[in-house]
C-alpha cells in the first residue's frame, strides 16, 4: 500500500511540571505508537515538543526514552520525521539528527500530494513583536550559546526550567487569537502575495484556529496539556483532519 498519510504535531511540552507530565508523555507515546507506519510518509514535529531542551557537546537531557524509542521505531519503519525548533526547545544542535530526524527552518514550504503547505512553529512570524524577535536573536546567538554552555548543567537546567515555569502555559493562561488583527494572519496574507499556498499549519499559540486567508486555510493546533492535538493529511483523498481529543 502506498504511503499517503502525513501528520503534524506541536506543543506537547514534555517535562513541564504542570498538571500530570508523566501522563502527558504517555499520551504522546501512545499517539506515536498509533501512527500507521506502513501508510505514513512523514511526521512533522512543529516545535515545543519539549518544554526545555539544551544540548551540551557530550550531554543531553535525561529521560524521554519511550518517546525517542517510539520515534526511532517510526523511522525504522520508513516514516520520515522532521522537526522544527520551537521557542522552548530551541537549543537542539545535533542529537536529533543523530537519531535520524531531519531539521527544518520556518517558514518551510512543502508539496504534499499536490497541495502546498507552509509550516513551522509559528512564533515571531508577521509584523511587530520587536521584543520577542530580539529575544529569539539572542537565543540564536552563538556567543551567548557558548556562554550558557559554560554553566554547569545543574545551573543551566535550573535557569531554563525556571524560565519555562514563568510562561503563559505554565500559568494556565489561554491566548485569544485576534483573527485578522493577528501578526500571524498578516504574515500568511503577505506570504500569499508572493507564493501560492493551500494550507498554513503552525503551533505556538496553544489554541485551535481554522480560518480562511485569501483562499488558503490557516490551521493552528492546541497544546497537549489536557489531551491530544494533531493534524493529519491524506494525499489519496485530499482530506485534512484536525484532531483534538480529551484525556
Amino acid at each position: 500500500m502506498p504511503r499517503h498519510l502525513t501528520y503534524f504535531v506541536s506543543d506537547v511540552h514534555l517535562g513541564l511540571a504542570v498538571k500530570d507530565p508523566a501522563a502527558r508523555e504517555r499520551r504522546f507515546v501512545d499517539f506515536l505508537r498509533g501512527i500507521p507506519a506502513e501508510e505514513t510518509e512523514a511526521l512533522y514535529l512543529l516545535g515545543d515538543i519539549w518544554d526545555f531542551w539544551y544540548e551540551y557537546k557530550e550531554v543531553v537531557p535525561r529521560g524521554y526514552v519511550r518517546v525517542f524509542g517510539a520515534l526511532a521505531d517510526l523511522m525504522d519503519r520508513g516514516v520520515r520525521v522532521y522537526f522544527f525548533q520551537g521557542n522552548h526547545d530551541i537549543w537542539t544542535y545535533s542529537y536529533f539528527e543523530e537519531l535520524g530526524m531531519i531539521p527544518l527552518k520556518q517558514p518551510h514550504v512543502v508539496k504534499i500530494g499536490g497541495r502546498t503547505f507552509c509550516i513551522g512553529h509559528g512564533d515571531g512570524l508577521g509584523p511587530g513583536m520587536a521584543g520577542y524577535k530580539f529575544m529569539r536573536r539572542c537565543f540564536d546567538n552563538k556567543v551567548l550559546q557558548r556562554m550558557f554552555s559554560s554553566l554547569h548543567p545543574r545551573w543551566a537546567f535550573a535557569l531554563g526550567t525556571g524560565w519555562s515555569k514563568s510562561s503563559r502555559l505554565a500559568k494556565n493562561e489561554e491566548y485569544y487569537f485576534r483573527g485578522t488583527d493577528e501578526p500571524l494572519y498578516k504574515f500568511c496574507k503577505d506570504f500569499l502575495a508572493k507564493e501560492k499556498v493551500d494550507y498554513f499549519i503552525f503551533g505556538h499559540y496553544h489554541c485551535r484556529v481554522d480560518m480562511a486567508v485569501e483562499g488558503a486555510r490557516l490551521l493552528l493546533m492546541k497544546d497537549w496539556m489536557d489531551g491530544r492535538s494533531w493534524i493529519s493529511y491524506d494525499s489519496e483523498s485530499g482530506q485534512i483532519a484536525v484532531e483534538n481529543q480529551k484525556k
